[in-house]
């Protein structure tokens, strides 16, 4: 299974932002990503008459679309600990989360001192670093926002072997 890594941070911190920079960073260099978004408020994929919708509203568990070069799944799961949706990324180099900030995989929080007034996990035992607009007083590396090189350099000596 593939090692996981959090980005988390509060509402419009900037997570997705600096994911969409990692990515293909950690491309150029060779390594398969996986990605899983954590929608606390839920969300619909299936259009409702569409052929998977009426599988689905029909009692399927499971239903997954293809087309060449792309599958979607939809599946009912028991829950939405990340720990559960790791084997659907197995042949995956790395899996990050957005999100996700309760969950206990080590985690790289984003904060932006114009948002919010203090970080979401400081006290986190799983904080491995932070990337803020902001010099804080943490006991765990910080990051510039725009330092994209320094933050892959460290998400691959943590987590992944040279590619």
């Amino acid at each position: 299974m593939p090692p996981v890594l959090s980005i988390v941070g509060k509402s419009d911190s900037g997570k997705t932002t600096l994911i969409e920079k990692i990515i293909p960073e950690l491309k150029r260099r060779g390594y398969r990503v996986g990605i899983v978004k954590h929608a606390h408020h839920g969300f619909e994929m299936d259009q409702k008459g569409k052929d998977s919708h009426r599988h689905r509203q029909a009692g399927a568990d499971a239903v997954m679309i293809s087309s060449p070069g792309q599958i979607a799944m939809i599946k009912n799961v028991a829950s939405e600990c990340l720990d559960d949706l790791v084997p659907f990324f197995s042949d995956m180099d790395i899996l990050i989360s957005e999100g996700f900030k309760r969950d206990r995989a080590p985690k790289i929080e984003v904060y932006r001192q114009e948002r919010h007034d203090r970080p979401a996990c400081l006290e986190d035992t799983t904080l491995l670093a932070m990337v803020s607009d902001t010099p804080l007083d943490i006991s765990v590396p910080r990051f510039a926002l725009d330092d994209v090189d320094g933050i892959t350099e460290f998400i691959v000596a943590r987590f992944l072997t040279p590619a």
